[in-house]
């Protein structure tokens, strides 16, 4: 399938001012994809630009492999009302309208019957949160709600496409994080295309599956929020993401590692403890053939088993031993779970499948600004992880 939206060499100039210069990207199907950067950096000349609000100075943007770069008007606005809808920063709800006409305008311009569009748009705002608000002027409403109707007047359209311009950043910090929480869980179940623009990069990081840094018209970064946050394209990038707190944006599959010993479920305890020793570790976790983590043993009940002539793995696994966490668990709520654990973080699949391990000296090095997993000495691990 083509991609849901494609930019191709973009440049837009005002005058002396050339405020896109040469943007190249691809937004897929379903993808919340971010542009963010600061006031003046080109992002929301570049929205513009992909509904066709704003004609390139050159480059092309394609929309679900349609060209819209030199379609004719009256084309154009029929590829808005088919397949795209905004949502802007401050609101642009119609004052004398109630919040139900409000969520309907957009039905009412493509000519809906009013008992659809009604229909819909009471959908939409169950859909935000708003449901018994029908009836209210968009004057009786908090900064919160007014937004919250603006965003369903964009899903009662049905378009597959949103694009989103500093839509929360009008709103107080409290009431932006809720309506942040509202679209990720509307994203969930709806699987939009969304294009956000935001100038916050916590935000962009929470919010977007892939974020564009943007810097004085050019994008000088692509990725997710770990390949931005851990490789910095540049000095620039470099400085914007000093200070975000790591913890919030990494995940599990972000800072884990290869275990270093593994064992089947089936070996004896002459081979694991073997194992640990050739490795240098004072644990092995133990798996079915199918990679299942089973549970892990360590040294000192492996050594003592081997001198009382035991053979079997079973009996020393501890469950109480054993933590595990998904690969998308957050570094913050590792921390704990770490500290408590006497042996690294198991990480699995939800069918119980071994993805990796998180050692908590690595996880310690994945908090360090400017820091790599894999630049961490081997001297650092605490006495506790290698056996004596």
């Amino acid at each position: 399938m083509p991609a849901a939206i494609r930019a191709e060499k973009l440049n837009k100039v005002f005058g002396d001012t050339r405020a896109v210069i040469d943007v190249s990207f691809e937004v897929q199907t379903g993808e919340v994809f971010v542009v963010m950067g600061l006031s003046g950096s080109g992002k929301s000349t570049l929205l513009r630009m992909l509904n066709g609000l704003l004609t390139p100075t050159s480059g092309t943007v394609y929309v679900d492999g349609v060209q819209l770069t030199g379609l004719k008007p009256r084309q154009l606005r029929e590829i808005r009302k088919q397949k795209i809808s905004m949502v802007f920063q401050h609101f642009a709800l119609l004052p004398h309208r109630t919040v139900l006409e409000n969520a309907a305008y957009g039905l009412e311009i493509r000519q809906v019957p009013k008992a659809e569009r009604r229909a819909r748009a009471y959908e939409a705002l169950e859909m935000v949160g708003l449901s018994g608000w029908e009836d209210h002027l968009p004057t009786q409403l908090s900064g919160g709600m007014r937004q919250r109707v603006g965003l369903a007047r964009a899903l009662a359209t049905g378009t597959n496409i949103l694009l989103m311009d500093e839509a929360f950043s009008a709103l107080d910090p409290l009431i932006r994080r809720e309506m942040q929480d509202q679209l990720l869980e509307l994203q969930a179940r709806l699987a939009k295309t969304i294009v956000f623009i935001t100038h916050d990069l916590n935000e962009a990081m929470r919010l977007g599956d892939r974020i564009a840094m943007m810097r004085d018209g050019r994008i000088v970064q692509i990725g997710t929020a770990e390949e931005i946050l851990r490789n910095p394209a540049n000095e620039y990038v470099a400085q914007f993401v000093q200070d975000v707190d790591r913890s919030r944006v990494l995940t599990a599959a972000a800072v884990m590692e290869e275990p270093v010993a593994v064992l089947d479920a089936n070996a004896g305890v002459q081979q694991a403890l073997r194992v640990m020793r050739e490795r240098q570790v004072a644990s092995a976790f133990v798996v079915s053939g199918d990679r299942r983590l089973v549970g892990v043993v360590r040294d000192e009940a492996v050594a003592e088993a081997v001198r009382n002539g035991a053979d079997s793995l079973h009996r020393l696994m501890n469950p109480r031993d054993v933590v595990t966490v998904r690969p998308d668990t957050l570094v913050t709520n590792l921390l704990t779970p770490s500290a408590q654990s006497p042996v690294p973080l198991a990480v699995v699949t939800d069918d119980g499948r071994l993805r990796g391990v998180i050692p908590r000296v690595s996880l310690l090095a994945a908090l360090g600004n400017g820091y790599h997993i894999e630049e961490v000495d081997a001297e650092e691990v605490t006495a506790e992880e290698v056996p004596s």
